[in-house]
């Protein structure tokens, strides 16, 4: 049980918290799942990037999923050994890509036949042969919020089947390119178990058809999008999900790779919030907290639903109000027409599955810090990430200042 009390007391709000014991049970039970056939969790950094998050799980024995080179970094210092990291993303630099070949990571997930081609030249530049996967767009729709959906030919990811066969002959014949995997990843937050099955099947059919013109690949990169609860969503176990992507592989002796994120650490975590007052425009509820869109954009970007708790004393019926924080705009909020009691100053409201996607999209809009982290294991909180200062927001502004 975590004393949110307590730690607005001790560390202030706004807070981030993150659970690490029950992200250790969701790894467990995912990698479970996958018991008997050769695999990899390569947790998804995006999803939760600050150091000791990825720290945790390379000690669980995870890989990374990395689509910047600032994660790859982050990967490597958090203790992810270089054979269990792969750079994903659509538009990857030329030092980036160099980068990545340099630290000799497991493979770079290539998402056009021009990316190809940059990769290719890099490295005979650097007179290597570089490991690459090509990310495969199967055209599924995952059914899911069209700004996470990413398996769709409207989607900018990845190739169709035609252009990955021709990418795939370009490397096999190529003496600085080695195609050593096949990924695919249709979206994030998928509840549905079809389209993944779907995705899988066509994917593992390319793998058959490469085999009969002799690239053989080691790697099935299935991503990631485990769908979790926020609300009343009924999701997929995990179980259930690794069956049914194991299903489609009959007869290819293929390493399992899975790239989980949200799952891992979106209920793990809860974003913690101070009243400051309520106010009535007309007959219009507001509820005026010390957080804001700068710290949780979910709300705004996506109209996400996060359950709130209210902590108070209050005994008042509930009625629906607007959670609103201070930044100057009217996308600001973190719920629309919520029930809540009656709320006072200091009284604290916890955002809940706030793990992921949370902190990582924040940022300094109206000169406002971000906020402090804390990861809670055994009982024990400890800082993670200490609040942003002032200082910290103009540091690099300050020597260029024009007067």
């Amino acid at each position: 049980m975590i004393n949110f009390k307590e730690l607005a007391s001790t560390y202030k709000t706004p807070l981030y918290i993150y659970d690490l014991d029950y992200m250790t049970a969701q790894y467990e039970e995912l990698k479970e799942a996958f018991r008997g056939r050769k695999s990899i969790l390569a947790f998804a950094i995006k999803s939760n990037s600050n150091l000791s998050i990825i720290s945790h799980f390379a000690t669980l024995g995870s890989g990374a999923d990395c689509v910047s080179i600032g994660e790859v970094r982050r990967a490597f210092l958090a203790g992810i050994p270089s054979y269990k990291i792969i750079f994903s993303g659509v538009g990857k630099s030329d030092d980036e890509i160099r980068e990545a070949i340099e630290k000799e990571i497991l493979y770079i997930n290539v998402e056009s036949e021009a990316e190809l081609g940059r990769v290719e030249l890099i490295a005979k530049e650097l007179k290597v042969t570089c490991r690459i996967s090509v990310r495969v767009n199967p055209n599924i729709d995952p059914l899911t919020h069209p700004y996470i959906s990413t398996g769709l030919h409207d989607n900018k990811f990845g190739v169709e089947i035609e252009a990955a066969k021709r990418m795939y002959i370009r490397a096999n014949n190529s003496e600085h390119l080695d195609p050593v995997g096949i990924h695919f990843h249709i979206g994030s937050q998928l509840t549905e178990l079809k389209p993944i099955y779907e995705s899988a099947e066509i994917v593992a059919d390319l793998v058959r058809s490469l085999q009969s013109i002799k690239v053989e690949l080691k790697f099935f990169d299935i991503g990631g999008g485990l769908g979790v609860r926020y609300k009343d969503e009924v999701t997929i176990k995990p179980y259930d999900y690794a069956q049914a992507v194991l299903s489609t592989l009959k007869g290819l002796d293929l390493t399992i790779i899975c790239e989980p994120g949200r799952f891992l650490t979106a209920n793990g975590g809860y974003f913690l919030t101070k009243v400051l007052y309520e106010k009535k425009n007309g007959a219009k509820r507001f509820v005026v907290v010390d957080g804001a869109m700068n710290d949780l954009l979910r709300p705004s970007l996506y109209k996400a639903y996060h359950r709130i708790e209210a902590i108070t004393s209050s005994k008042t019926e509930e009625s629906e109000a607007d959670v609103v924080g201070p930044v100057c705009e009217s996308g600001d909020f973190f719920a629309k027409n919520y029930p809540l009691p009656t709320l006072e100053h200091n009284d604290l409201l916890v955002l809940h599955s706030a793990g992921a996607y949370g902190f990582g999209m924040g940022s300094n809009y109206n000169t406002r810090g971000r906020s402090v982290e804390v990861a809670i294991k055994g009982g024990e909180a400890r800082v993670i990430r200490r609040r942003e200062e002032f200082e910290d927001l103009i540091a690099l502004e300050k020597e260029y200042l024009v007067k």
